[in-house]
């Protein structure tokens, strides 16, 4: 555990000590914003409703997490660290475990940034707690996939470009193979497969308050996945 911390600090110090910390989390606390009051026009709605704060949240994620993970393994690379951190006295799974945890921290504090709206809105008028805790609890979960599926493709490549258009790409993928726009157009058994594998309609659900543990066991499924393939890139990287 120790060692799993030291990671995590490392990484979360790398990335303040640059300004890719402060330019993600600029970004997304603003773009979130901006969409919530410009376009879709919070105020004029009338409304005490966060649900169009978190509507934006998968496609900003889907753009914005790759960039934070395109770094973690490729940067590495890039520096010539790698073989230096691979020597240390930890474990690949601890190596990877505390880079996810430092971009999951960092990723929070995106989302925590934007917490002063809903305490706001509820000064405003009559908020319902339950879509705006589902929102973040759905918004933590769907980026920890995301982050997870960056993370092994950094691992992957030796180019952070490619990195961040594979991720890209990927998330995308998950994301709107479960949205009506591609599962309607199949019968109603494919659509019902397509909407269990996809993460935007399983991010919907929760985004709604109704938290089902079909949907906890999904994310954390397929983010394990991702992060144990990562495990074994950072191995096979290990060894040649």
């Amino acid at each position: 555990m120790t060692r799993l911390r030291a990671v995590a600090a490392r990484e979360l110090r790398a990335y303040f000590d640059s300004p890719i910390a402060y330019v993600f989390l600029t970004v997304f606390a603003g773009s979130a914003l901006f969409t919530f009051f410009n376009v879709q026009s919070f105020f004029s709605r009338g409304i005490a409703d966060l649900r169009w704060l978190f509507a934006p949240l998968p496609f900003l994620m889907i753009l914005l997490v790759p960039a934070l993970t395109m770094r973690l393994w490729a940067e590495e690379e890039k520096q010539g660290t790698l073989e230096v951190l691979l020597t240390l006295p930890v474990r690949d799974h601890e190596l990877v475990a505390g880079k996810f945890l430092a971009s999951w921290t960092l990723l929070a504090c995106g989302l925590a940034l934007t917490f002063a709206l809903p305490v706001t809105v509820a000064l405003l008028g009559k908020l319902d707690w339950g879509p705006v805790v589902g929102g973040y609890v759905g918004s933590l979960l769907l980026g920890a996939a995301y982050l997870a599926v960056g993370q092994f493709l950094s691992a992957s490549t030796e180019n952070q470009i490619l990195a961040f258009i594979l991720a890209l790409v990927v998330c995308l993928g998950l994301y709107g193979v479960g949205t009506e726009a591609i599962s309607g157009l199949f019968a109603d058994r494919a659509a019902a497969l397509l909407r269990s594998i996809g993460t935007g309609s399983r991010f919907q659900s929760i985004a709604r308050g109704v938290i089902d543990l079909r949907d906890l066991v999904y994310y954390a499924s397929l983010t394990l996945f991702f992060l144990t393939a990562c495990v074994i890139a950072v191995r096979a990287r290990r060894w040649t």
